[in-house]
């Protein structure tokens, strides 16, 4: 009788040690799979290329008097339906946002990288909720002029 149940209690403690592990290395598993929060999926050279949008010589007066912006923007779009979305927003909605973006500015504000860098987080900030099949993920300035 003794030796049933010390056999019954080592099954036991065996089973649920194996259950244990075995939930364990499914966690380990499915945790090990998932991207971290904020990772983005990194493209090829091909698939950016074929998802950036060019606009060239958009040209503004800034909020300081008597100066003005003659800008290039590359648009690096998440996919091919945001892309396609955004190249259906570029004349109406996607143009007009920039221009008034960048007449709020002054010269100070456009110069040097960090204000470069001011101005594309501006423009995604305000360009990525006219978009409902995606995002942009940056903008690169190609080409600016200021005066």
């Amino acid at each position: 009788m003794l030796k049933n149940r010390f056999f019954l209690m080592l099954v036991s403690i065996l089973v649920a040690i194996t259950l244990v592990l075995t939930a364990a290395f499914v966690l380990w598993t499915v945790m090990d799979n998932k991207p971290e929060a904020g990772a983005e999926k990194t493209q090829t050279s091909a698939e950016i290329k074929e998802n950036t949008v060019i606009m060239k010589d958009i040209t503004t007066n800034l909020a300081s008097q008597g100066s003005f912006v003659k800008i290039s923007l590359a648009f690096e779009l998440e996919n091919k339906k945001a892309k396609t979305d955004f190249e259906n927003l570029i004349d109406s909605r996607i143009k007009g946002t920039i221009i008034r973006t960048l007449s709020d500015m002054n010269s100070d504000q456009i110069s040097g990288s960090k204000g470069q860098d001011n101005l594309t987080n501006t423009l995604i900030s305000k360009l990525n909720p006219l978009l409902n099949e995606g995002k942009i993920r940056r903008i690169n300035i190609t080409d600016i002029v200021l005066e």
